[in-house]
């Protein structure tokens, strides 16, 4: 009997250590957005006065929305809005080892605690870029508006 508990304990360590994670260390692996996007520092970087469509669209990308103002000249809207939700968890049950040797020679497995962890993220943001052109199909001006909640 001594020899099959000590054998169920040693399988039964490894597992249960192994299955602990923290709310805090799942809160370190949801990690910072990398995902690459459009964002005020790339506008702010490489969109600049007098510069082409063509270097527009290479810096920015395909505008949403493209019109024009009262003078007929091109207008380009950026309007992006991205809702983020991680979540992540995890779970391990505890296992007690009841040694009835009166009762049977092996003993009894049963559940007795369970322990869960897990954390979430969720966020929003706005980004909407206003591109203006002249006549000569260059920025004449452009804008930003930028939110995140």
């Amino acid at each position: 009997m001594k020899l099959i508990t000590s054998t169920l304990l040693a399988l039964a360590c490894p597992l249960l250590i192994s299955g602990c994670t923290t709310a805090t260390e799942h809160q370190s692996e949801l990690g910072a957005d990398e995902e690459a996007r459009l964002t005020v520092a790339a506008v702010q970087r490489e969109v600049k006065i007098g510069m082409s469509g063509a270097g527009v669209l290479a810096a920015l990308g395909s505008p949403n929305i493209v019109s024009t103002d009262s003078e007929r000249r091109e207008v380009w809207v950026y309007d992006r809005v991205g809702t983020e939700y991680v979540y992540s968890h995890s779970g391990t049950g505890l296992i007690s080892l009841i040694g009835a040797a009166s009762s049977s020679a092996v003993g009894g497995i049963l559940p007795s605690h369970q322990q869960s962890a897990g954390a979430t993220r969720r966020s929003q943001r706005t980004l909407t870029i206003v591109v203006k052109f002249d006549d000569a199909k260059q920025v004449r001006d452009f804008s930003y508006h930028a939110s995140r909640f």
